[in-house]
């Protein structure tokens, strides 16, 4: 069960730092990797759903046996994302360095399978 706290507080914390910046850099991602984003509301709904999976992931740390079956749509959206980018990367789409996180999703989604085993019924 401590291994399952630690990744979903980890993953948890890394998603709250990547994704609250950018509610205030909409403006920067059109000027820095164009074009601009010309749906904001899709931008900002990403941004938001994202969020608000980063608090379903401290609750699972806070209590991994309690919340072990929101460990399945946990994986699902981990690997949602990632399978998502390495697609739009292998068709030339993506910038490497974005598939980075991509890649790291997928990481997150593979220790979240490994954390939902490890903490059985």
């Amino acid at each position: 069960m401590k291994f399952a706290r630690i990744v979903f507080l980890i993953a948890g914390m890394w998603g709250v730092l990547l994704l609250t910046p950018l509610y205030f850099i909409f403006d920067l991602i059109g000027r820095q990797d164009p074009p601009p984003v010309t749906h904001p509301a899709f931008y900002y709904g990403f941004v938001g759903a994202g969020l608000a999976w980063q608090i379903a992931f401290f609750l699972i740390a806070g209590n991994p046996f309690r919340f072990r079956a929101m460990m399945i749509p946990s994986i699902f959206e981990k690997f949602s994302y990632g399978i998502a980018l390495a697609v739009l990367y292998l068709q030339h789409r993506l910038h490497p360095q974005d598939f980075t996180f991509g890649c790291i999703d997928l990481l997150f989604g593979v220790l979240f399978c490994a954390a939902f085993f490890k903490t059985g019924r």
